[in-house]
């Protein structure tokens, strides 16, 4: 595909160039030759309708010439409409509107023209159909009366003649104009199958968007040209279709194209067969790096030849043997980074009991015959036991699930329970725990033993976290179907690098310990169907949030019951 590439590419690039070249000079050539038809047919329709206004005015400038009577003013007006058979009706109205000479014999329609729509001492109306289906339109002239009073001059002329000069224009086989008025009907079409659009289609669409510029072409077959009619607001298009507009430059274009493809399947057909012998090595060379990249480190590939591709695969194999090596070696560390970290964390939890639980197997020997130091033995040693087994259970319970007896559980009423067992242990600290139990009968699916062992582990967590005179509050409120718990406290905080590992194994911001609370803790709250989130900031405090759905709640066991169910040994 290179040498493909290389060779085609500069074939390629003359292609576009010339392509675009050839269709925007062609495109700029035949736009501009189509708008100035367009221009030179306005013109010669402006001219029409000029030579219409001069007749008025000079007809006006007869009827100024001397004094006349009505009947003589209407004769010379049925005598001008019979030299001018363009007009239908001339008629001569005062500054008032009132008509005071027609060329009919019968009543005349004619009105004075509206004043918004007078230019100067002109008037033309808009164009409107008559009714026999034909384009008419008003020209006004405004005279002055030998006495100094202001008249007006209006006609109604027919629009046959703009027929016959728009049909005269022709640009190609195909190419039609046509003529639009200010309102955007259509008022004459070179085209025999559009000129019914006149009388029928046009007409309509001018009635239901009286004043609205419409254009009657919008099809993007053509290509469509305008220019306007002085002085008139009217239009005239020139439309052709692109076929015969641009038929030189879609031939060029064609030729041009099947000269490029050619060129191209030549080249690409020449360039598979010559690169097949090293294109296989390349593809063997890629279906390796997929194996790697899959975790199949033992892939390997076998080139042949004495060239750069050979070089580059005997890297690759280097390379393939050394991520072996290094992943071995990975491997060892984490194992024994993690060894380490669990071994340390033993230490430190097992070895003050068992300190303790030998110290005390010291002294039972001197004083087994003391009745009271063997039951502080006794209790010693049970309770330090409870300490190592809660160790042992939460190194096993990391591994599998937690075995949970689930029933309803009042909120407020198991942590209340839990924040008084807790407060000698604030108080030693020098901190105060608080209850902000605002979910009074709101219920929860849960084990009362387990969910007491993640509430006194955010707890004591807290309390290690907050210095002397600080604050650890456990709050509840109500959540539409949902009860939200939250600790939170005043303490130092945890950086922000830090928070997103707290819920995994062996993760801890402690100096010492297993790191296995809040993992375990998370680990109980979603096996009840709840979440767990945490929000921090050093040095201010940290808050963690449970989240669990509501449930249908029952009568509750006894308060020193479920206390001391909450309380079981190991509950931590």
């Amino acid at each position: 595909m290179l040498i493909a590439t290389a060779a085609i590419l500069p074939l390629v690039v003359y292609g576009v160039v010339s392509v675009r070249q050839l269709k925007s000079a062609t495109e700029r050539s035949v736009t501009e030759g189509n708008t100035q038809v367009a221009t030179q047919a306005a013109e010669q329709i402006q001219q029409y309708i000029d030579n219409n206004q001069r007749v008025l005015r000079a007809l006006g400038a007869e009827l100024r010439a001397a004094e006349l009577l009505d009947w003589q003013r209407s004769r010379i007006l049925r005598d001008f409409v019979l030299d001018f058979p363009e007009f239908r009706e001339i008629a001569l109205l005062d500054h008032r509107g009132a008509v005071i000479a027609t060329s009919r014999f019968s009543p005349s329609n004619a009105t004075a023209p509206p004043a918004a729509d007078v230019s100067g001492d002109l008037y033309v109306s808009p164009v409107r159909i008559d009714d026999d289906f034909l384009p008419t339109a008003t020209l006004g002239v405004s005279t002055t009366t030998p006495q100094g009073g202001q008249t007006w001059i209006v006609g109604e002329i027919a629009l046959e003649e703009l027929w016959r000069m728009v049909d005269r224009i022709r640009v190609g086989q195909h190419g039609f104009a046509s003529l639009h008025a200010a309102n955007g009907m259509l008022v004459a079409h070179g085209d025999p199958d559009k000129k019914r659009q006149i009388a029928v289609a046009t007409r309509s669409a001018a009635a239901e968007a009286p004043g609205g510029a419409q254009s009657s072409v919008d099809d993007r077959d053509l290509l469509y040209v305008q220019a306007p009619v002085a002085g008139l607001h009217w239009t005239v298009g020139v439309e052709q279709p692109k076929a015969e507009a641009f038929a030189l430059h879609y031939e060029l274009r064609r030729q041009l194209l099947l000269v490029i493809a050619a060129a191209l399947l030549l080249t690409l057909i020449v360039g598979y067969l010559w690169g097949r012998s090293f294109i296989s090595r390349i593809l063997a060379l890629k279906r390796a790096t997929l194996a790697i990249g899959e975790g199949r480190f033992d892939a390997r590939v076998a080139l042949t030849g004495d060239d750069e591709l050979k070089q580059l695969g005997d890297s690759f194999n280097s390379m393939a043997d050394s991520i072996v090596q290094l992943q071995e070696d990975v491997r060892k560390q984490e194992r024994q980074a993690m060894f380490g970290r669990i071994a340390a964390g033993l230490v430190h939890d097992l070895s003050h009991p068992i300190q303790n639980i030998g110290n005390s197997c010291k002294l039972i020997q001197k004083l087994f015959d003391d009745a009271e130091y063997r039951v502080t033995f006794k209790r010693t040693v049970e309770r330090e036991m409870v300490v190592v087994k809660r160790v042992l259970d939460d190194l096993r319970n990391i591994a599998r699930p937690i075995p949970l007896d689930r029933s309803p559980i009042d909120v407020d009423r198991s942590l209340r329970g839990v924040v008084e067992s807790m407060q000698q242990h604030a108080e030693t600290a020098g901190l105060t725990l608080r209850g902000e139990l605002g979910a009074p009968g709101a219920f929860i699916e849960g084990d009362l033993f387990a969910l007491g062992r993640v509430y006194r582990n955010l707890i004591v967590n807290a309390i290690q976290a907050t210095a002397p005179g600080g604050l650890v509050a456990v709050a509840t409120e109500p959540a539409g179907e949902r009860v939200r718990i939250r600790v939170y406290d005043t303490g130092c905080g945890i950086p922000p690098d830090r928070v997103d590992k707290l819920f995994e194994d062996f993760a801890t911001t402690k100096r010492r310990g297993l790191g296995l609370g809040l993992a375990i803790s998370k680990k109980i709250v979603e096996q009840l169907g709840g979440h767990i989130s945490v929000a921090s900031e050093v040095g201010r405090g940290t808050t963690f949030v449970l989240d669990f759905p509501r449930t249908e709640g029952r009568h509750p066991a006894p308060i020193g019951q479920a206390e001391a169910v909450a309380t079981r040994p190991g509950a931590r």
